[in-house]
Parts: structure tokens; sequence; C-alpha cells
């Protein structure tokens, strides 16, 4: 019969540093992801409303496509 034992191997369990590094990726993540969404939104704005209709989107669906929140199931095709 074999035995391990637990003198070979540390208990693992989460570190602070680890927690908080990982705690930062996520944040800028998220952070990164809102700038861009900001720069996308502000982009389509400055677009006029014949070519929001050429690529699908009207002027009240800019925000809600950018964040995928847009049911295209939903939008009319002209």
């Amino acid at each position: 019969m074999t035995t391990i034992t637990s003198a070979s191997a540390p208990p693992a369990r989460p570190s602070m540093l680890g927690g908080l590094l990982r705690l930062l990726r996520v944040w800028g993540d998220a952070l990164a992801t809102h700038w861009v969404r900001r720069e996308a939104i502000k982009t389509l704005h400055q677009l006029d409303d014949r070519t929001l209709r050429d690529i699908g989107i009207s002027r009240c669906q800019i925000e809600p496509a950018v964040t995928g929140d847009l049911d295209l199931e939903l939008v009319r095709i002209r």
C-alpha cells in the first residue's frame, strides 16, 4: 500500500499578491474596453444618417450596437 504525505508538496492556496495582480488586470482590461467603446461611439456619432443607414443602424442604436446589446433580429432592413 502506498501512502502520500503532504511533505512532498505544499498545500495550494491563493496568495494576496496573486489576487491583487488578477484584480488589477481585470480592472485594466475593463478600463481599456470602456475607452475603445467610447471612441467607437464618438466616431459613429460623427457619421451622417445616410452612412449610418448604410451600415445598418440608426443614430439611436449606436450605443447598443457598440456594446453588443442591439438585437439584430428586431432591426428592420429598409
